[in-house]
């Protein structure tokens, strides 16, 4: 299946793309009643002072994961789910665990990103389980880990003044890839989805959510 692409930019003056709606990101001239702020500093003119992202206890990830998990599943799921977590905390998973700090240790130049998430830790496990000829733990193998993975909406950004267009593809059938940008002057998002979803449907919902949103900080009533 190919992906369609539809794009769609909210500019402050002149559209970027013919047909786009056009309204102002500012009530009035001068950036103190800019919505969006002018900054003298660079993208990512900081990134290699950031500190690096240390690699997640274990037993956070898993009570995140099933911190996650418990609003999707009745209690019968949710107990063979955690039954699952706890078979891999305890076993496989420990092991896998240290295989992935040592392999840290020997990157010193990338940085394990996680902040409060789980995905990212759970995702090298299984990565590490497949090299290493590991038979893969019932926790990937639970239909829960692959409903929680399935991600109907899949976004990605890149701020740039020598970009001006980006794409980012769906990783469901029946999902949106989103590539969006939200530059001094105008915001667009760039929209892909496979066959049998309506990008189009989509973009007016993301136009309805920006108008409300502009709306507001207008204080102007939502139009309903």
């Amino acid at each position: 299946m190919m992906p369609r692409l539809l794009l769609r930019a909210w500019p402050r003056r002149r559209a970027h793309v013919l047909g786009a709606p056009s309204r102002p990101l500012s009530t009035s001239s001068g950036p103190d009643n800019e919505y969006l702020q002018h900054s003298i500093v660079p993208t990512m003119h900081y990134q290699d002072s950031l500190p690096r992202l240390p690699i997640p206890k274990l037993e956070d990830t898993m009570r995140r994961y099933l911190s996650a998990q418990k609003p999707l599943l009745d209690d019968s799921q949710f107990r063979k789910t955690e039954e699952f977590c706890k078979s891999f905390e305890n076993g496989i998973g420990k092991e896998l665990h240290e295989h992935l700090l040592a392999q840290d240790k020997q990157n010193k130049h990338t940085s394990y990103i996680s902040g409060q998430g789980f995905d990212r830790h759970l995702f090298a496990l299984h990565h590490l389980a497949v090299a290493r000829g590991v038979t893969l733990p019932e926790l990937y193998l639970d239909p829960a880990y692959r409903q929680i993975n399935h991600n109907i909406l899949s976004t990605s950004t890149l701020n740039s003044p020598a970009v001006s267009l980006g794409g980012f593809a769906p990783v469901v059938p029946d999902g949106f890839g989103i590539a969006y940008a939200v530059h001094d002057d105008w915001i667009g998002c760039n929209v892909s989805s496979y066959t049998g979803r309506n990008p189009g449907e989509f973009l007016q919902c993301v136009n309805k959510c920006l108008e409300d949103m502009f709306d507001t900080l207008e204080g102007k009533a939502i139009k309903t």
